[in-house]
């Protein structure tokens, strides 16, 4: 994975493309330059006996950069980035700020990839994507451009919060935990069901104990190893997804419609209906996310919209006069139905837990009498 910075300033995460997947790609590529010069080297053999040998030189000339330098150039401009072997292996070329790759960088990378690949036989492109830690060739790194994959793998689901653990995981500060770490967590999480007994054990404590010299409060006594780092996950998951609705509704609170592009839900979410927003069950047309009630019109943060209530973030927007809602001369439209109250947050100390939960006859893990269970 690598971090790329687009033109907005916003960090995105990519997926770089490995070396085989590249080469593998490179072959194709070339499997099809090779057939198209024996094409054109019969066609040219064709069409000596009535044409001149100077004329038959240039066209030689001529078909043969075009197949080695203008196949590359043009394919990728017009794909955006796809040649066919690209293409057969889910591979994308981007610029460095994540944009499409554009006439001008194809034609760089065009023109190294005749040095790198047919005058010195790949050997200064394997040694820098070696070098390289986004896997460039020199081509890339002249055009600034990057090769990613576009086929990622399945990824498990998310960790679940424990119930017991709620409570004391709304309480973490989590700004100082490490993407890497967070990484690793996931990962010990998805196999936990694959390890022994004595291994899971051992990798479960030394993680929990990487975690807690980044987290804090330490976790209730006695809690099991994969219970802690699967509310942290959980919980950073939550707040991450709280983030981005609040970020949503500002949006939408100030230019009245969703970002473009997500008509009829949002990716990765399940319950995004149209008009609606991710991560929110009951997000209806022209509703906000995170209230249940929220109807056309309404504001973030009121269930309701009141009549005269001010639109948000007015005292900023320039110094102008905050209008008011309902325009003069229009009636509000009548509440849906009476609001659906809140469930407090809980209260109370922490729930002590038990020791993890042992395994069944089945195999699978029995739940505890705390109510832990292992990693689904």
């Amino acid at each position: 994975m690598s971090d790329v910075v687009t033109g907005e300033a916003v960090v995105v995460e990519v997926r770089v493309a490995q070396l085989p997947s590249r080469a593998l790609a490179l072959a194709i590529d070339i499997a099809l330059q090779g057939l198209a010069v024996i094409g054109v080297t019969m066609l040219l053999g064709m069409l000596a006996p009535v044409t001149e040998q100077a004329v038959t030189a240039a066209l030689s000339i001529l078909m043969i950069a075009l197949v080695l330098l203008g196949y590359p150039v043009i394919v990728e401009t017009l794909s955006r980035g796809r040649s066919v072997g690209k293409l057969a292996l889910g591979l994308r070329v981007v610029g460095d700020d994540g944009g499409p790759e554009r006439f001008r960088q194809a034609l760089f990378r065009g023109l190294a990839g005749l040095i790198e690949f047919w005058l010195l036989f790949g050997a200064p492109a394997l040694i820098s994507s070696l070098i390289s830690e986004q896997g460039k060739r020199l081509g890339d790194v002249f055009a600034g451009t990057i090769v990613i994959s576009e086929r990622a793998p399945r990824q498990d689901p998310p960790p679940q919060m424990p119930p017991p653990l709620a409570a004391w995981a709304g309480t973490l500060e989590l700004s100082r935990l490490p993407e890497e770490l967070a990484a690793t967590a996931r990962q010990y999480l998805s196999r936990w069901h694959q390890l022994s007994p004595m291994v899971r054990d051992e990798m479960g404590a030394r993680i929990a104990a990487q975690f807690a010299s980044f987290v804090s409060p330490p976790p209730p006594p006695h809690a099991p190893a994969y219970a802690y780092l699967a509310a942290v996950l959980a919980e950073r998951r939550r707040r991450t997804e709280v983030r981005l609705a609040r970020q949503m509704a500002q949006s939408s609170a100030r230019y009245g419609t969703p970002p473009a592009g997500h008509a009829g839900g949002f990716p990765g979410y399940a319950y995004g209906p149209a008009g609606g927003f991710p991560g929110y069950a009951y997000g209806p047309a022209g509703g906000f996310p995170g209230y249940a009630h929220g109807p056309a019109g309404g504001f973030p943060g009121h269930a309701y919209g009141p009549a005269g209530a001010p639109w948000p973030g007015s005292g900023h927007d320039g110094g102008r006069p905050a209008p008011s809602w309902p325009p003069v001369g229009v009636q509000p439209p009548p509440p849906a139905g009476p609001p659906v109250p809140l469930p407090p947050p809980p209260t109370g100390p922490a729930v002590p837990l038990p020791p993890p939960a042992l395994a069944g006859p089945s195999g699978t893990a029995r739940p505890t009498p705390g109510g832990f269970t292992a990693p689904a």
